[in-house]
């Protein structure tokens, strides 16, 4: 688990509230739909861990390695590699109809 700065004891205690893949799914769609792509990362970067660096980077088409540094606090994953960990966390990215405000 990162605990590189002020925030390492929040990360920690999120990581440990996410015991279900219910709780994971929820959270990275709270992320998600808050669209702030560091919070993104490190949301990911949290769960990740969870399911095994390896074998999500297998998953992902990705080095171990790579994985790491895109989930780092100085990381900038993109697109792709977001939708492929995802997918390898089993949460595939979907696109849903935002309900529009009656005219």
């Amino acid at each position: 688990m990162r605990c590189d700065d002020a925030a390492g004891d929040f990360l920690h205690d999120t990581a440990e509230h996410l015991r279900t893949d219910e709780d994971i799914a929820l959270d990275i769609e709270a992320v998600l739909e808050d669209g702030d792509p560091a919070l993104i990362r490190d949301a990911i970067g949290i769960v990740a861990p969870t399911r095994g660096m390896s074998q999500i980077a297998r998953e992902a088409s990705l080095s171990r390695e790579s994985l790491y540094k895109a989930l780092s606090q100085l990381g900038n994953p993109g697109f792709e590699t977001v939708r492929a960990v995802l997918q390898a966390l089993g949460l595939p990215l979907s696109v849903t109809r935002a309900d529009k405000p009656a005219a």
